[in-house]
């Protein structure tokens, strides 16, 4: 579309309308205040409270330790919320952290960034949840199976991601709406555990082991501490996602920070009251023994009911792979918006105005991934559990140290655009000491698991890094692209009906 169209369109794109030239063909705001809340609360509570509580307890070492890592885990991913608003507010784009750096640091360590979580760190969370939906899914079918047959859970998974595809792919509202509809059903599931935890304080049965040792064997190492957080924070990971779609979010100067003001307290006092109610429950060794801990806990609570539990988890880590998809595709979309991609990454659905080649780039990612991918040792990992290593725990791993990496970097950047832009007006801004203390704990968690016990998986993660910058430099840099590639971006444009956005952004 020439450029004398884009001005003249209106303000109200439709697909139908674009077509005739009449508007503007971009994505449209349809996030409004109580789906921002959902979404962050919804990316957040996926498998992890369900599925590997015991992660921290068996690095923190005593369950009075445990509930206040959960809390400070919580803290953290308040305080680190609130710099992203504030940086949301300075570079209002979508992309999150990728947009972050690049306006500040420039497009190398963009591209870094997109190199890192576009290509391997977005599919694989979306991969690790997927199977352990597909895991729960089929519990019921497979009753007193302690090990499901893995060429099932991969089917399931795959079908999974397939379905999520078409979700995202035929309507933005539509996955806003399951992913309201997913959020609900995950808080109502944390309830019930909450609530069934406080039956039992009041019946009198409680292990009495989890109170006279409270506090004891708890860790004094710099190492395991940090790692006992990486279990935690991982079951926060989606604070930050809000940020990612923050072109279409209404208001997204006053919504942001009231989103992540909302749903992060409550996601943690949820948390926080779920792990109680575990403790209550189950003593420390019967919760580091079960491989599930949610139905662990059902069967011993629910009684005939307990089969609740495994829908619960269903639900909770289809919703939460539904939100991978939604945030995700936006920062393959941005990027490639600035060159970082192929450019057809950058291009909608020309009548259902969804990033249509973005979602379907991080599903075929994402399916090969489940290939290699195991739930066994997915639990594993987060239990702490040291084996063999293979693909899915190392991508897993490197998901965990880069993230910290990433979100110091961008903590930074709003230290560094606090002296730049000194003298312009802010719309939200955050005590100055905020942004320094989330770039010295990002610091911390990045370096403490090294220095206590270095593995060959840091050294690997290490030359993954470097591995992008050959690829920066010849095919972005020096725009090394073959007629090849710019034919079948033709050609996929036209097969997927895909255009690029006429709005300047």
């Amino acid at each position: 579309m020439e450029r004398s169209e884009e001005k003249n369109g209106s303000d109200k794109p439709t697909g139908q309308e674009q077509g005739s030239g009449a508007a503007e063909l971009m994505l449209k705001r349809e996030i409004g205040l109580w789906s921002a809340v959902s979404m962050t609360a919804g990316c957040m509570i996926g498998s992890g409270i369900f599925m590997s509580p015991q992660g921290v307890l068996v690095y923190i070492g005593s369950p009075g330790a445990s509930l206040i890592v959960w809390a400070t885990c919580g803290l953290l991913a308040l305080l680190g919320a609130l710099c992203y608003a504030e940086l949301g507010s300075l570079v209002p784009e979508s992309g999150g952290d990728y947009a972050y750096i690049l306006r500040t640091f420039g497009s190398l360590p963009a591209f870094l960034v997109i190199y890192i979580f576009v290509l391997v760190g977005r599919p694989a969370a979306i991969t690790a949840v997927s199977l352990s939906f597909a895991e729960y899914a089929l519990a019921p079918f497979y009753p007193g199976c302690s090990s499901l047959p893995q060429v099932i859970v991969k089917i399931v998974a795959s079908s999974c991601i397939l379905l999520l595809l078409l979700i995202n792919f035929w309507s933005s509202r539509m996955s806003t709406v399951l992913m309201n509809v997913c959020t609900a059903a995950k808080i109502f599931s944390l309830l019930v555990i909450v609530v069934g935890g406080a039956v039992v304080l009041a019946q009198g049965h409680i292990p009495t082991e989890s109170l006279l040792f409270a506090f004891h064997n708890t860790t004094q190492q710099a190492g395991r501490i940090g790692m006992a957080f990486y279990q935690g924070l991982w079951s926060f990971d989606g604070w930050n996602n809000i940020n990612t779609v923050i072109e279409e979010l209404k208001n997204p100067k006053q919504n942001l920070v009231w989103a992540v003001t909302i749903a992060i307290p409550l996601v943690t006092i949820l948390y926080v009251l779920v792990n109680i109610s575990y403790l209550l429950v189950m003593s420390p060794s019967e919760i580091l023994s079960s491989d599930a801990i949610a139905v662990s806990w059902g069967d011993q609570v629910l009684g005939s009911w307990a089969w609740l539990v495994p829908l619960a988890v269903a639900l909770s880590t289809f919703g939460a792979v539904n939100g991978g998809f939604f945030s995700g595709s936006r920062v393959c979309y941005a990027a490639a918006r600035e060159g970082h991609m192929p450019q057809l990454m950058s291009m909608i659905h020309v009548h259902r105005l969804t990033p249509a080649p973005a979602l379907i780039f991080t599903t075929a990612v994402a399916l090969l991934l489940v290939i290699p991918g195991n739930f066994n040792t997915f639990v594993n990992l987060l239990r702490g559990q040291q084996e063999e290593s293979d693909l899915m725990k190392l991508v897993l791993r490197m998901f965990s140290f880069l993230s910290w990496l990433t979100y110091g970097t961008t903590f930074a950047c709003l230290l560094y655009l606090r002296i730049k832009t000194r003298n312009l007006p802010h719309t939200y801004k955050v005590p100055t000491f905020i942004p320094a203390i989330m770039l010295l704990v990002s610091l911390y968690l990045v370096l403490a698991p090294i220095i206590d016990h270095p593995q060959m998986e840091f050294l690997y993660i290490f030359l993954f890094v470097l591995s992008g910058f050959p690829v920066y430099f010849l095919l972005f840099h020096f725009q090394c692209q073959s007629t090849c590639i710019q034919t079948a971006t033709t050609h996929l444009q036209l097969l997927l009906e895909v255009a690029p956005t006429t709005k300047d952004h």
